[in-house]
């Protein structure tokens, strides 16, 4: 039997194809090497989002090829942009993921089976619900990837989150490039129905859902938000990336949405819920964007109050449209950059000052620094408890909390 070194970069998508090409391994009767030198096969799950991503994957491979006997590279930018290893003389198999298994133990590794354990993540069990998206967004990369949606049923899906709380999960990570649109491709979207069903489950865990575009839960936010105000096993939490305040500039994105629907997603929720964390993204720099549309973006940072930003700044991508437009100077996206940064930081750290004095139920979600341990509020809200092994504390076990601190982006409790 061999032995497999693999590396995953990327979202939480990446990070769930890559636990199954690892159940796929191990259902084969191979096991992890120590690392990439002790290896027979490395296997590079890569990430392809921004340029300096790109140039960071063609390292990591340059890397990894001198240190193990064979490379194979997947994910995102080995099927959108697989000739650049090439082009770079990376001697490597550029591989869909779900091929990997397979090619990794030379055809000897059989396919993952429905009644296979799942593989988790100490407590965390990582289950993506669709692949591709419905969006042509005119800078992104990452389409030429995923492709178009591609959901399974909703039983399917359920019947796989069954099987990762059976296994031990206390957290599932609810995945793919645009949850919102899950089902649309059957006609109807169905995201909502899928939570309601997989709440039902018995059990003791949460659930977070991973990245939903506005435009996609638009049309469902109502049902949505009903289904996150009944079920406490939800996590309060929607990552709806925005990218922009300027309903122009969106347009010249081809992001399907508009702001005024962006808010009105928002709205819904702030009605249903007395305490939610709302995550979105920002692009800044556009290529089109003025002055003007930066300054839109800046007011609906501060109108919505987000307490969870990604700011990044444009990055062309080879073979999108957007790459045919003349890029900004990189003094005027740095100068907006730091501006917005600046107010990512204001808004994120009052909201954690807000949570000080607090008490709340937290899950342990993983082992922290030192004798600490990370955890989850109702809210998805980052909290760490010291002395974790003075109250016993480890992954997987709930317990209420008392907020005593912050800093900035994630706070500070002690066992209630």
């Amino acid at each position: 039997m061999a032995r497999y070194h693999i590396e995953t970069y990327g979202c939480t998508a990446n990070r769930g194809e890559s636990r199954q090409i690892e159940r796929a391994l191990r259902d084969g009767g191979h096991h992890p090497a120590n690392g990439p030198e002790d290896a027979d096969v490395a296997i590079l799950n890569t990430c392809t989002v921004v340029e300096k991503t790109e140039r960071n994957m063609i390292r990591r491979a340059k890397e990894l090829e001198g240190e193990t006997a064979d490379l194979i590279v997947t994910g995102c930018m080995a099927l959108a942009q697989g000739e650049e290893f090439r082009k770079a003389g990376v001697d490597a198999e550029v591989l869909h993921w779900d091929e990997v298994p397979t090619a990794a133990m030379n055809g000897e590794c059989p396919t993952v089976t429905p009644d296979t354990e799942p593989v988790l993540d100490g407590v965390v069990g990582i289950l993506p619900i669709a692949r591709g998206c419905m969006s042509d967004c005119s800078y992104c990369i990452t389409k030429k990837a995923t492709g178009k949606i591609d959901s399974p049923p909703v039983e399917e899906n359920v019947r796989k989150a069954r099987a990762l709380v059976h296994a031990g999960a206390k957290e599932l990570r609810i995945t793919g490039q645009d949850t919102g649109v899950y089902g649309w491709d059957e006609g109807e979207r169905t995201l909502h129905v899928l939570l309601d069903r997989i709440c039902e489950i018995e059990g003791d865990f949460r659930v977070r859902v991973g990245m939903a575009n506005p435009k996609g839960i638009h049309g469902i936010r109502e049902e949505l938000a009903e289904v996150f105000a009944e079920n406490e096993k939800l996590y309060n939490f929607i990552h709806a990336p925005v990218q922009s305040g300027s309903n122009d500039v969106l347009g010249d994105m081809r992001r399907q949405h508009q702001v005024r629907e962006f808010v009105e997603v928002v709205e819904t929720f702030d009605a249903r819920l007395d305490e939610w964390t709302l995550s979105t993204d920002f692009i800044v720099g556009f290529p089109t964007e003025t002055d003007r549309d930066h300054a839109q973006s800046m007011a609906l940072m501060r109108e919505v109050r987000p307490e969870k930003i990604n700011v990044t700044r444009f990055s062309k991508r080879p073979g999108t449209d957007a790459a045919k437009l003349k890029g900004l100077n990189g003094a005027i996206k740095k100068e907006r950059s730091k501006e917005m940064s600046a107010l990512k930081m204001d808004l994120v750290g009052e909201a954690y000052e807000g949570m000080v004095g607090t008490t709340r139920e937290v899950l342990v979600v993983e082992e922290g620094t030192g004798d600490s341990v990370k955890c989850r509020d109702g809210a998805y809200r980052g909290i760490v408890v010291q002395n974790a092994s003075e109250y016993g504390l480890e992954p997987g076990d709930f317990l209420d909390v008392e907020v005593t601190g912050h800093q900035t982006v994630y706070a500070f409790g002690r066992p209630a």
